[in-house]
């Protein structure tokens, strides 16, 4: 039994694809195929995969339902996470879901869910992205004020509704967490953040995170041990489709 994670599959088996130029690299040409042969390859039906958000392009249910069926037919336990682009997932129906896809999937919003002595907890999450003023050197000189305050905003309801998730699984006795975002737990003006001190306040033994596309994204937030927390990427194509073992 083991605990796998990947995020950002974008899968668009019903809705009319319109991805950003990055996502139209040569490593998504054929990506459902070759994401479902490592999957089959490396999972058995005993093993949990953790799925970091961006599922479906889908723009409701009806659109996504095609998407969140190849993920059912992956093997082994599949958990959700909510991500930028899943339209198709409003975080106050999380329940709707989860009773939609009993048996079959399992959404992570709002709850926790426990594997072994773990517990996995998570939510959506949000950094500020810009705009930003770039000089001659491609250095940072300014960015949005307002646009930065309309972020923070953000980042305040998603910390609650991770900490509500924390709060649950401490209640009921459980003491080892791994945590996991869509967002990068910081932006690219950041060292730490609110998600970086909820998961140390938790002592979280890791933060499982997505978002970052391209090459020219991948090192945008915190990668490695960071306070005593391991931090990991893994966007479907910085992991090259290769489902990430995250414990055994």
């Amino acid at each position: 039994m083991s605990l796998y994670a990947i995020g950002d599959l974008h899968l668009h088996f019903q809705s009319e694809l319109k991805a950003p130029g990055q996502l139209h690299d040569r490593v998504w040409k054929k990506h459902e195929q070759k994401f479902q042969k490592y999957c089959e390859k490396l999972l058995t039906d005993e093993d949990t995969l953790v799925l970091a958000g961006d599922h479906s392009w889908g723009k409701n249910l009806q659109q996504a339902e095609a998407d969140l069926q190849y993920i059912c037919d992956l093997p082994g336990r599949k958990i959700l996470l909510r991500g930028n682009h899943d339209m198709f997932w409003d975080a106050k129906k999380t329940r709707v879901l989860n009773e939609a896809y009993a048996g079959k999937l399992e959404f992570l919003q709002g709850n926790y869910y426990a594997y072994r002595d773990y517990v996995l907890v998570g939510t959506k999450g949000f950094t500020f992205e810009g705009p930003f003023w770039i000089d001659r050197r491609g250095r940072i000189i300014d960015w949005d004020e307002q646009a930065e305050e309309h972020a923070k905003k953000i980042v305040d309801r998603e910390l609650k509704r991770l900490r509500d998730s924390f709060e649950a699984a401490w209640q009921d006795g459980y003491r080892k967490f791994i945590m996991f975002l869509h967002y990068p737990p910081t932006s690219i003006l950041e060292r730490e953040s609110g998600f970086t001190k909820m998961a140390e306040e938790y002592k979280a033994e890791q933060v499982i995170y997505a978002h970052c596309h391209g090459e020219s994204r991948f090192h945008d937030s915190i990668e490695g041990d960071f306070h005593g927390v391991q931090y990991r990427l893994v966007s479907g194509d910085f992991l090259k489709w290769h489902p990430l073992k995250i414990a055994e």
